[in-house]
């Protein structure tokens, strides 16, 4: 069995790699939330995708499986190299990848999702 705070390393061209882990963050005050945390090698430039149940959408509550976030129908599990990848091509596309953020990961999640039901 493997952590889900595993850093994993994905390879996205010649010169750029990232580290990428998933954690489950629990809230006494709110929803449960899935977070992807992808870090640039050789930067110290960290983005958080925070995905936090609720309103329709769901992530692991002792339903879904670990790292799965899903809207209606869809479904992505970050614990996936190429939902990661998906991620990273969404976000640079949007440039927020440039700086430290902690952004909702919801934003991007219909543009992955459908990417990756185009791919099938």
């Amino acid at each position: 069995m493997h952590s889900g705070r595993r850093r994993r390393r994905l390879v996205v061209d010649e010169t750029t790699t990232y580290v990428w882990s998933v954690r489950h963050r629990h809230s006494v005050s709110g929803p449960c939330q899935e977070v992807l945390s992808l870090t640039r090698e050789g930067m110290r430039t960290r983005v958080l995708l925070l995905f936090r149940g609720g309103e329709g959408r769901f992530v692991p509550d002792g339903f879904l499986p670990s790292g799965c976030v899903a809207v209606g129908d869809a479904s992505l599990n970050l614990h996936e190299p190429g939902v990661v990848r998906g991620f990273i091509d969404e976000a640079a596309r949007r440039g927020l990848l440039d700086r430290p953020a902690e952004l909702n990961g919801w934003d991007l999640f219909a543009a992955v999702a459908a990417a990756r039901s185009a791919d099938d």
